[in-house]
C-alpha cells in the first residue's frame, strides 16, 4: 500500500501542494502587509429597509446593515469598528456581507470607533482560483501544462513591463514597443510549450507573418475609409492618440488566436509526414488546407464571441434608456467589431501561410534526410 501510494504521490506534487497551503495561508494572514486599514466581519444585523421603484416599475427593497467589524491590521488592531452598509435586493451594485468577510475600511475615531467600507478584500478567492487554473493545466497538460504557466508568468510580467516603459517614456511609440512585444511573446510562448523543433519555428514565422499582414491590411482599411464608422469615445479619458491605442490593443489581441492557428497547422503537418514520410507534396497541401477550414470557423467565432461579450452591459444599459438600436450598436460594438474582423483576417491568411511556411521546413528536413 505504501509502495502504491509513493508511485501516486510523487516529489513535484508533494512540493505542489506545499506552495498551494502556504500561498493559501499567506494571503489569509496577510493584513500586515496593506497600507490600508482592513477589517473582518464579526456580526451583522439589518436596522432597516424600504420599499422602492426603479423607472421601469420593478420593485426593490433597500436595507441598511449595521456592521461590527474587527480591525486587522494598522494602530487599531484588535479593535472593533462599527459600519454601515446600504443594500437592495436586486444586488445590481452592491451586496449584503456576511459574518468572515474581510473589508478595506477608513477609520474614523469619534468616541466608538467607526468608519466608511471602501472595497472587499478579494486576495484569496483570485489565489484560490488561479491554483484551480494551475491545477487544471498540470493535470491535463502535464509538463507542456506547467511551461504553459510558465509563458503566461513570463508574457505577463513583459506586457507589464512593456506599458511601463510606454507611460514613462514620452519618446517611444506604443505600437513599436507592442510589436516588439508581439515578437517575445510568440517566440516564447511557441519555444516553451513546443521546444526548438522545425515544427515549432515554422509556427513562429506563421504566426508574425499572419499578425503583421493583417496589422498591415486594417491599418490600410481604416486610412482609406478615414477611419469612419469607429467610435473612440470609451477612450476619451487617456490623455493619448486614440489610434496608436486601438492599433496597439488590436495588434496584441488578435496574436492569440493567430498563434493558435500556426501551431495547429504546423503540428498537422508535421505529424501527418512523421507518419508517412513519403507523403507527396500535393497530399500535405490538400490535408493542410482541409485542416485550415476545419479550424478557419470556430476560430473566427471565438474571436468575435470574445470581443463583443464585453460590450453586453453597455448594450443592455443603452436600450434600456431607449437609445436608438443603430446608435447602441455603433457606440459599443463599432471597436470591438472592428477588432474581431482584423483578427478574423489575421486567422484566414495565417492558414494558407502556415501550410507554405511548413512545407518548407518540411523540403528542408526532407532533404537533409
Amino acid at each position: 500500500m505504501f509502495y502504491f501510494l509513493k508511485r501516486i504521490v510523487s516529489k513535484h506534487t508533494i512540493i505542489l501542494v506545499v506552495c498551494f497551503a502556504a500561498s493559501m495561508w499567506f494571503v489569509y494572514h496577510n493584513h500586515s502587509f496593506y497600507e490600508r486599514s482592513i477589517a473582518k466581519v464579526i456580526e451583522t444585523k439589518v436596522e432597516d429597509s424600504t420599499e422602492t421603484m426603479d423607472r421601469y416599475n420593478n420593485e426593490d427593497r433597500l436595507f441598511t446593515q449595521g456592521i461590527i467589524a474587527e480591525i486587522k491590521n494598522g494602530p487599531q488592531k484588535g479593535q472593533t469598528i462599527h459600519l454601515t452598509n446600504q443594500y437592495s435586493s436586486s444586488g445590481a451594485y452592491d451586496h449584503e456581507y456576511k459574518v468572515g468577510t474581510e473589508l478595506f475600511v477608513s477609520i474614523e475615531k469619534a468616541g466608538k470607533i467607526t468608519g466608511k467600507i471602501l472595497d472587499v478584500k478579494r486576495d484569496k478567492y483570485l489565489l484560490l482560483v488561479t491554483w484551480m487554473f494551475i491545477f487544471t493545466l498540470l493535470i491535463v497538460g502535464k509538463r507542456q501544462g506547467l511551461f504553459s504557466i510558465i509563458s503566461l508568468a513570463v508574457n505577463a510580467l513583459l506586457l507589464s513591463y512593456a506599458l511601463d516603459v510606454y507611460l514613462h517614456t514620452s519618446g517611444i511609440s506604443l505600437l513599436w514597443i507592442c510589436s516588439i512585444s508581439v515578437i517575445v511573446f510568440t517566440v516564447i510562448s511557441l519555444l516553451l510549450v513546443n521546444g526548438f523543433n522545425e515544427k515549432t519555428y515554422a509556427a513562429i514565422v506563421a504566426t508574425l507573418l499572419g499578425t503583421c499582414i493583417s496589422l498591415l491590411i486594417t491599418y490600410s482599411v481604416m486610412w482609406v475609409t478615414s477611419e469612419q464608422g469607429l467610435r473612440y469615445e470609451e477612450m476619451q479619458f487617456i490623455a493619448r492618440p486614440y489610434k496608436m491605442v486601438f492599433m496597439a490593443g488590436l495588434f496584441i489581441g488578435s496574436l492569440g488566436a493567430v498563434m493558435d492557428v500556426a501551431i495547429t497547422m504546423s503540428s498537422s503537418l508535421f505529424e501527418l509526414f512523421e507518419k508517412n514520410k513519403n507523403i507527396s507534396v500535393k497530399a500535405l497541401k490538400t490535408s493542410g488546407m482541409e485542416i485550415g477550414k476545419d479550424i478557419m470557423g470556430t476560430m473566427t467565432n471565438v474571436l468575435f464571441f470574445a470581443y463583443v461579450s464585453g460590450s453586453i452591459p453597455m448594450i443592455i444599459l443603452y436600450l434600456k434608456n431607449a437609445s436608438p438600436v443603430g446608435f447602441t450598436l455603433s457606440m459599443n460594438l463599432s471597436l470591438e467589431l472592428a477588432r474581431a474582423l482584423a483578427g478574423g483576417i489575421g486567422i484566414v491568411l495565417t492558414i494558407p501561410i502556415g501550410l507554405y511556411v511548413t512545407l518548407f521546413f518540411l523540403y528542408r528536413m526532407r532533404a537533409k534526410a
